[in-house]
């Protein structure tokens, strides 16, 4: 297993930087990515030749597929693929701006895919390989006032990532889609966590969620993002990796309730919900 060669995204912070360094820790071959090619040196601390750093700009398609070439280049293949860079958005869905929201998704979703794509053409003609979505939990709750574009990202994410399941398990490649809670890094930091340019004074809900992420919450998230790293290094050992891969036990919590609630409404709403078949 320590063969395999590893290709995380958004490596200089966060979730990220734990897996990239644990990987290396464990003698795994490892690609990273971040924007800055000296933040990602500094903090990843190894300069061996298990370890790739690159700049690449993921939602540039030509710095994706040249960060690829230069992996397959140096260590032969790619087995795993961590798509881990991202940002968070919180603002109201009427404050947050066409641009603001269009970022948002370049970033978590079409520099997902591009990834994807770019890699799939080598994983096929192996004949193997493991590509993991990092999402959030809030790509399966949304009920999060502030929050509603960056759970759209994540809820694209869970859905191309079920897709991507189906697509491509006849070429011996698996996907799994991870969605964390609340783990204890940068995240709600000034430089992940973007604010709207223009705030409406109406949002009283928003603010409370917007200041109580960034002031109450940052820092004091439950999950360690060191114990995050070493799950996916499990799971992608695995035999029969799973589709989902929950996070923690915040995670699972608010999961449980939506399951829970999704079924009552269902319910609820059964006998009329399935008249309309002719």
């Amino acid at each position: 297993m320590k063969n395999k060669v590893w290709f995380v995204t958004g490596a200089s912070k966060g979730l990220g930087l734990s897996l990239v360094k644990e990987l290396l820790k464990k003698g795994y071959k490892v690609a990273a990515t971040s924007r800055n090619l000296a933040d990602l040196k500094a903090v990843a601390g190894n300069d061996s030749d298990s370890f790739l750093p690159l700049q690449t700009d993921l939602v540039n398609t030509s710095s994706v597929e040249k960060g690829i070439s230069e992996t397959i280049r140096k260590f032969g293949q790619i087995d795993v693929v961590v798509n881990n860079a991202g940002y968070g958005l919180v603002g109201a869905l009427e404050e947050l701006s066409d641009e603001e929201t269009r970022q948002n998704f370049d970033v978590n979703v079409f520099g997902t895919l591009n990834v994807i794509r770019s890699v799939m053409p080598h994983l096929r003609k192996q004949g193997s390989g493991h590509i993991f979505n990092v999402a959030s939990v809030g790509g399966f709750v949304g009920s999060f006032p502030g929050f509603g574009i960056y759970c759209a990202t994540k809820f694209a994410m869970h859905g191309f990532t079920e897709s991507l399941q189906a697509e491509a398990k006849e070429f011996g490649i698996r996907a799994t889609v991870v969605s964390p809670g609340y783990l204890r890094t940068n995240f709600l930091g000034a430089g992940s966590l973007v604010v709207p340019k223009n705030e409406l004074p109406e949002y009283n809900l928003v603010r409370e969620v917007q200041n109580q992420h960034q002031q109450s919450i940052n820092g004091a998230q439950p999950g360690d993002p060191d114990k995050a790293a070493d799950v996916i290094i499990k799971v992608a050992d695995l035999e029969q990796p799973p589709l989902h891969l929950y996070l923690g036990a915040d995670a699972y919590g608010l999961v449980g309730t939506k399951l829970t609630n999704l079924q009552t409404e269902m319910e609820t709403v059964r006998e009329l919900a399935t008249s309309i078949n002719y």
